[in-house]
């Protein structure tokens, strides 16, 4: 459903794929061969905010929300039951999995990978190819039953190629250096750096 003030022609891309349902709020766009409303049938209706563009071959699914003024990246995918916020920017060839929460204005560069349950503060930072784990005992009938999100915090920056283990909570204003592998909590404000990360002065 294109919402009053816009028109399909205008904001959906004619080989895009859209479900009927889905709400697609006032001037947002949508780009070729995107697919926006994809499984789960039994979800509620994806619902896509005021002027959001969503760039070309992004796969959006069923469940999700995403606020106003926000920006999907060329290949990026959202799974179910994802909640994202404001003026939030998702890059390109990120993979952002199902009961993810994104808060206003967080950025996530190319390449990300955002397992279920993590949660990403309002304004915080993630450089490109930052991989959030979840999974502890990988591999094991136990596995899904033992998820663990991460949780970064208020204006956090992650930087590019970190790696973060499941459970991990990153501090407000936390600054993760580059190819950091973090295994422990980072309080707020702290700087860390290394395989495995220590905090630095």
């Amino acid at each position: 459903m294109v919402s009053p003030g816009a028109t399909i022609r205008d904001a959906i891309a004619a080989n895009a794929v859209v479900a009927d349902d889905t709400y697609l709020g006032e001037g947002a766009t949508v780009d070729h061969f995107a697919v926006l409303g994809q499984d789960p049938l039994d979800a509620e209706p994806l619902v896509i905010g005021d002027r959001v563009v969503i760039r070309s071959h992004a796969v959006i699914y069923r469940g999700t929300t995403i606020g106003d003024d926000g920006h999907i990246g060329h290949g990026a995918l959202i799974r179910e039951s994802t909640v994202i916020g404001r003026r939030v920017s998702i890059g390109s060839h990120t993979v952002v999995e199902h009961h993810v929460e994104i808060g206003d204005g967080a950025r996530l560069h190319t390449g990300c990978f955002v397992p279920e349950y993590s949660v990403i503060s309002a304004g915080a930072w993630l450089g490109p190819g930052v991989i959030v784990t979840n999974a502890r005992y990988p591999n094991r009938p136990d596995t899904k039953a033992n998820l663990e999100g991460v949780l970064i915090g208020p204006g956090a920056v992650i930087g590019a190629g970190v790696v973060l283990l499941p459970g991990v909570v990153i501090g407000e204003g936390a600054l993760v250096g580059a190819g950091a592998v973090v295994t422990h909590h980072v309080r707020a404000g702290a700087r860390v750096v290394g395989n495995p990360s220590k905090e630095i002065s």
